[in-house]
């Protein structure tokens, strides 16, 4: 992308992922459009995924922009991010049943709801009546939250899935070899010429 700084830490692709989100969610209060963003965790959407249209492309502004336009063809359902990927679009998400739920949510709310109840993601949601953006984690929802609070809320929520970095570590007979390759240099430069 033009503009933006080239990394290759783990975590700041998480970060710009949670930040295209926050822009696209305030994009879509600002218009009313409907929206239903879900951020996979530790637990597998693949059942999800596949009851959608597979995008598999790098999570962008743009591209949910493009997704959510009322005219396009994916902006019913859900979209489910997987890392910093859009893995599909258009799902199709178990709605909750919860009966103490306010009867002024509708499906894409229930649907929210619905995904966080039987997994650890995260859906972010935004009311085509109203505008409201709403954030919804274990079953439950914080509605009309501000993109600065959710922003704030993904950035908490996310941290804590971010993977650790691992460090290259000796395969199995690679240590051996090693070992073995200095201690013939470590003679060789013991010889006096």
């Amino acid at each position: 992308k033009l503009g933006r700084k080239l990394t290759f830490s783990r975590t700041s692709a998480v970060a710009e992922t949670y930040e295209d989100i926050v822009l696209a969610a305030n994009l879509f209060a600002q218009n009313q459009t409907g929206a239903l963003v879900v951020i996979e965790r530790e637990i597998g959407l693949r059942t999800y995924i596949e009851s959608g249209v597979p995008l598999d492309a790098q999570v962008s502004y743009d591209l949910l922009a493009t997704v959510f336009r009322p005219s396009a063809p994916l902006h019913d359902g859900a979209v489910i991010i997987q890392k910093d990927r859009i893995a599909a679009a258009a799902c199709f998400l178990p709605l909750s049943m919860n009966p103490v739920l306010s009867t002024q949510l509708g499906t894409r709310h229930r649907a929210g709801i619905g995904i966080t109840e039987e997994t650890d993601a995260i859906a972010v949601i935004v009311s085509e009546e109203t505008g409201a953006i709403s954030l919804a984690v274990a079953g439950s929802i914080e509605r009309d939250i501000t993109p600065e609070k959710l922003r704030e809320r993904l950035s908490e929520l996310l941290h804590h899935y971010v993977p650790p970095a691992t460090l290259p570590t000796p395969v199995e007979g690679q240590q051996a070899e090693a070992e073995r390759v200095a201690s013939a240099l470590e003679s060789a430069l013991a010889r006096p010429e």
